[in-house]
Parts: structure tokens; sequence; C-alpha cells
């Protein structure tokens, strides 16, 4: 019987197997035997376990490709390419089983799986399309971080997001699924640059800072110095001290550590200056004890002053206490002289404003203005009454109720101004 030998009316329930006695093996395949090799040091059973052993390993490798088909995950351009392939290793494979079915098996997973492809495929090229687009963010962002000016740039904060664009850069390209290389070297090109500029202006910045810090360390330097020489002047150097002062303020930045250094000698020059004030303050705030109490007693007799009936005996024990005061003298702290003094002005307001008042009332032209207004007013009392005595008489309501209002209208004015 020839390899491919057709056997008319094969049983579909028959073997797919046989053995002929010289160990020849044949697969049943469709309507005919196809040989698949020959095992002649065994029994047939043996040599039909070693043919089917061969189909087992072919339906296991297609097994496995339908679960990972199935389970999702791994690639399915690269599992169409594997059934092919298992596809090729099944046709006409030296094997004893159901041939046709694994092969109609690996035909229907080589249809799904060139339909997943097609998905996978635009999906990849979706992928990619949003990768570009994500890195030309990255891009976008390092171009506007070199665009800016570079004296208003935080450069702190500048270097740590180039940073953090940088590594997201670095973490994009690892992960992110690969672009065209046209495509990837264009944005990496603009991303490059962008950084080179920023790094650029950030040591140019830097560069001038430092000589702007060297002009401030030179000039803080010499003011330090010149307020130390104002030591042996001591409170008198303090005007000059506070100049200087001013120059240092003005001075600019020249480096935390050398600022704060440079400031320790200025601060402690000036502290030597108001030590020695403090020194004076205190033997003078010493010396004022005896003269604070003195005002205060005085303040004692004063506060009577204003009771005073007299005006002119309030003036004249005012202006007693007023000579002794300045006698006295000065005291300190002067913030005890103000509030002293403060008091002892409240005592003389109070007897200005009683003095302003006498005047105006003992004014000669106000007194005479006053008596103008006082006859004025008599007169025109006098003609109402005649007026109401008259309109009394005749017995007419309207002209009594009209005169009567304008006769106490006068009289009160007339009370008013004390006549």
């Amino acid at each position: 019987m020839t390899a491919n030998e057709s056997t008319p009316d094969i049983p579909e329930d028959a073997p797919w197997g046989r053995v002929d006695d010289d160990g020849t093996v044949s697969v049943r395949d469709g309507d005919q035997w196809r040989v698949v090799g020959q095992y002649p040091d065994g029994s047939a059973e043996e040599a039909l376990a070693y043919f089917q052993r061969k189909y087992a390993d072919l339906a296991s490798e297609v097994s496995l490709l339908e679960v990972r088909h199935r389970r999702g995950g791994a690639s399915a351009s690269d599992l169409r390419q594997a059934a092919i392939a298992v596809g090729e290793k099944v046709s006409g494979a030296a094997a004893v089983g159901d041939l046709a079915s694994l092969q109609a098996r690996l035909t229907a997973l080589t249809g799904a799986l060139e339909a997943a492809s097609a998905t996978e495929a635009a999906a990849a090229r979706e992928a990619v399309d949003a990768a570009v687009a994500e890195r030309n963010v990255l891009v976008e962002k390092a171009e506007a971080l070199a665009a800016r000016d570079p004296r208003s740039i935080q450069w702190k904060q500048a270097s740590a997001e180039l940073t953090e664009l940088f590594d997201q850069w670095q973490t994009h390209q690892q992960t992110g699924p690969r672009l065209p290389k046209s495509v990837a070297q264009q944005l990496w090109t603009r991303f490059r640059d962008a950084r080179a500029t920023v790094e650029r202006h950030r040591r140019a910045f830097y560069a001038e800072l430092d000589d702007t810090h060297k002009k401030a360390r030179d000039q803080k330097t010499r003011l330090a110095e010149r307020a130390e020489a104002l030591a042996p002047q001591g409170e008198d150097g303090i005007p000059a001290y506070r100049a200087l002062l001013d120059e240092w303020k003005a001075a600019g930045r020249a480096g935390k550590k050398v600022d704060d250094a440079l400031w320790a000698r200025f601060k402690a020059a000036g502290d030597a200056l108001y030590v020695a004030r403090g020194e004076r303050e205190a033997v003078a705030a010493e010396e004022s004890k005896e003269r604070i109490d003195q005002k205060k007693e005085l303040l004692a007799q004063a506060r009577s002053i204003p009771d005073e009936k007299d005006l002119a005996t309030a003036r004249q024990r005012l202006t007693a206490v007023q000579r002794e005061w300045d006698e006295i003298g000065r005291i300190f702290p002067r913030d005890v002289e103000r509030a002293l003094d403060d008091d002892l002005r409240k005592i003389e307001q109070t007897v200005r404003g009683r003095e302003e008042t006498d005047w105006k009332r003992n004014n000669p032209e106000t007194k005479a203005r006053a008596n103008d207004l006082t006859r004025q007013l008599t007169d025109a009392i006098d003609k109402l009454q005649s007026e109401l005595d008259a309109a009394t008489a005749s017995g007419d309501k309207r002209a009594i109720a009209k005169a009567t209002e304008a006769l106490e209208a006068r009289q009160a004015w007339l009370r008013a101004i004390g006549g």
C-alpha cells in the first residue's frame, strides 16, 4: 500500500493510526491512510504510542496558544505568527491523532488573532500618537522655561522644574511605546536645546549674581570697618552710625553666610555705641530721681489751681508753679518727663480756658453790642406790650395771639443775653 493509499469505506470511528507487520505506522487522514514512519524494534502498541505522543505534543502547543489568547496580555500579532508556525508543523506531521481537528482549531485561532492583530495595531498607533503628544507637552514646558526672562526666574525652583521634566522624559522613554525614529529625534532635539538654553541662562545669572555679591561684600566690609572705627566716640558716634546703617540697607545682598557674618560685625559696633548711651542714661535716670519727686510734689500742689474761684489768683499760682518747674530742670527717662509735663499742661489748659471765657464775657466791644441789643429788645417789648393792650381792648383775638407770640419771643431773647 502506498504512503497515501485510498481505502474506501473507512468507518468514522476507525482508529487514528495502524501498524503494519513490518512496523510501518500510518495515520488516518480524511479518507486516506498516510504513512508517518516506522517502528521496527517494538510492538504495534509501542509504535502507536510513540507517534501518539508526538500528536499530544502538537495538541499541547495548540491548546497553549488558545489559552494565551483567551487570557489576553500577549501580543495578538506574536500569537498569530506562533499559530502559523505550529500549523506548519501540524500539516503533514509525523504523528498519530486527529490532525484535521488540530488544523481546524489553528485555522479558527489564526482568524481570531488576525482580527485582534488589526485592533492591536490600531491601539498601538493610538498609543504612539498619545505618547508623541505627551512628549511634546514636556518639550513645550521646557521651551517655555527657556523663553522666560532670566532676571525674573527663581532659579532654585526652575532647576527643580527642569529636573522633573527630564525625569518624566526618561520615564516616558523607558515605559512608553517606541516612537518613530524621526519623530523621537526631532522631539529630543527640541527638548535638549531648551535644556541647554536654560542651563546657559542659569550660569549667566549666577555669574552676574556672584559679581553683585562681591561688590556688596566689599561695600559692607568697608561699612563694618567704618562702624567699628566709631567706637572711641561713644554715644556721640550714634548719628554717624545711623547714616552708615542707611548705606548698609542700600548696599544689596552679599549672600546669606557673608551677609550674616558682616552684619554681626556691623551690629556689634553699633551695640557698643548704644551701650555707652545706655550707661549715660542709667546715670541720668539715677540723678533724676530727686527731680522727679520734686515735680510730682509740684503737680500735687497744682491740681487744686483749676478750682480756685478767683481767676487772677489761679493764674498767679500757676505761674509760680511753672517757674519752679523750670528751675528743677530736665529729668530722665524722657517718657517720665513727657508724662509729668502733660499733666501740668492739662492744668494750664484748664486755666487758659477759664481766662478766654472771662475775656469774652468782659470784652468792652462785646458788652457794647450786648447793651445795644438789650435796648433794641426793650423797645420792641414795650411796643409789643402796647399792641397787645390795644388788641385786648378791642377783643381782636387774632391780633392778641400775634402780639402775644412776638412779645414772648423778644422776652426770651432778652433773658438769653442776660437782660
